[in-house]
């Protein structure tokens, strides 16, 4: 089969090692990590991209979750979409939503990062966030995944609301991907923050699945020929036609 992965630049290297690996050949087009911070514009890109890329190919793949809305709307051509139920990367860079609920469940705005992110994003989390958004806007956290998707509204909730109890940043470590480098500079960024740390193994199981077309309905949601892509905005189906 012949796919072609459409993604975040984030997960160019996890992506790299899954085609390797994949029985599929993959062709793949990355836009940048910046440009989540304008879900809009993110989303027209990506939308362009599937109209040029229609032909020639088995399937679209999705290197995206909701992400801030940006994948909410987008409409297959003549070949199928497949994407993860994920409201973001970080559930994929755990590598299921199980994983996420059991780390980030009673913590969704806690900060998270990973070598890759570090890497694309050139520092450790967004300064440019809370351009999105003034205090007096900022509602409840509610309104907030509402109005920017899961992904953005724990970046402006955490940026907004210092007072939220937090007191620990989290390195999620990619399998195959290890940097110290990357590692001792999240160290000492943390321990400059006042903050604790904390380390959790992710995993590039739906990476990988998605590459292989391993596509369970639990998963994946698979966009036919003319369906576009609805949120649901729960942590269960995340995203349906």
């Amino acid at each position: 089969m012949k796919y072609k992965l459409i993604g975040c630049e984030v997960f160019t290297r996890p992506v790299y090692l899954a085609a390797a690996n994949s029985k599929n050949m993959i062709d793949m087009e990355f836009t940048k990590i910046r440009s989540h911070l304008k879900p809009d514009e993110l989303r027209k890109e990506i939308q362009n991209i599937i109209d040029r890329s229609t032909e020639q190919y088995d399937a679209l793949l999705l290197g995206f979750g909701l992400c801030g809305n940006s994948t909410a709307g987008l409409v297959a051509r003549s070949v199928p979409l497949v994407i993860p139920r994920a409201h973001d990367c970080c559930t994929i860079f755990l590598g299921s939503r199980a994983a996420f609920q059991e780390h980030f469940g009673r913590t969704p705005s806690a900060q998270w990062s990973t070598s890759c992110y570090y890497e694309r994003y050139g520092g450790w989390y967004s300064d440019n966030v809370v351009s999105l958004l003034s205090k007096d806007q900022s509602g409840d956290y509610a309104e907030l995944v509402e109005k920017y998707g899961e992904e953005n509204a724990r970046y402006i909730w955490e940026t907004l609301n210092a007072s939220t109890g937090i007191d620990f940043l989290t390195y999620i470590e990619v399998p195959g991907i290890a940097d110290n480098n990357i590692k001792e500079t999240f160290v000492k960024h943390a321990a400059e923050a006042g903050k604790k740390m904390r380390f959790i193994e992710g995993s590039t199981r739906l990476i990988d699945k998605l590459l292989a077309g391993e596509w369970s309905d639990e998963e994946f949601l698979l966009i036919p020929p003319g369906a576009e892509i609805k949120p649901i905005y729960d942590h269960d189906r995340v995203m349906g036609l």
